[in-house]
């Protein structure tokens, strides 16, 4: 479906630039974007770079371990199904931590080896336990204290403070994470109603 939905854009966005601006424009703005992002891509490599061995040494010194048991007990009456001993609570709140700094490129695996410790708990279900949809939508919903590539995005493309985003993204997550816990609590006792 995704396909679709993106050829769809691709070919309108092609069409109204060839009616608009001529067809030459077409292949002279698709070689200038190419440029754009292979520039974009390499400049970014270093922040990446830094912040992903910041993460990496955060992680040595016990700096997310530490954040991650600090948010536990925070978390844990989002997953009620969960017992204190599961091997997925510690994931889930690792994370959950990496997200919390900017961390999207550790928080990538941490996630994927939580949702698979949860599908391996996962015993008396077919298909996703609720616990699974509760860190699905708190992931995709993303509190984040410290937006680092968003930051090296802006830095990169010259803005004066590059961190002025940080409050406003403090409050737009925090709205959307509010959100996500709110209807997926709404979600969870609707469901047990209709059961």
């Amino acid at each position: 479906m995704m396909g679709i939905v993106w050829v769809a854009m691709l070919a309108t966005g092609t069409i109204w630039a060839a009616v608009v601006r001529g067809p030459a424009s077409v292949a002279a703005m698709a070689i200038s974007s190419a440029k754009e992002a292979v520039q974009l891509c390499l400049a970014l490599a270093g922040s990446i770079g830094l912040w992903s061995g910041m993460a990496r040494i955060a992680q040595q010194a016990g700096l997310t371990a530490a954040l991650a048991s600090g948010i536990r007990p925070l978390i844990g009456p989002l997953f009620p199904g969960l017992g204190p001993k599961s091997k997925s609570m510690p994931l889930i709140a690792s994370s959950m931590a990496a997200n919390l700094l900017g961390l999207g490129m550790a928080a990538t695996p941490l996630g994927l080896a939580a949702m698979q410790q949860l599908a391996a708990e996962n015993h008396t279900h077919a298909g996703p336990t609720d616990a699974m949809c509760t860190f699905a939508i708190i992931t995709a919903s993303s509190l984040t204290l410290v937006p680092t590539t968003i930051i090296s995005l802006r830095a990169e493309m010259g803005s004066a403070d590059p961190a002025a985003v940080v409050g406003a993204t403090v409050f737009a997550t925090s709205c959307s994470t509010a959100a996500a816990v709110i209807l997926d609590l709404a979600l969870r006792k609707r469901g047990r109603k209709d059961q």
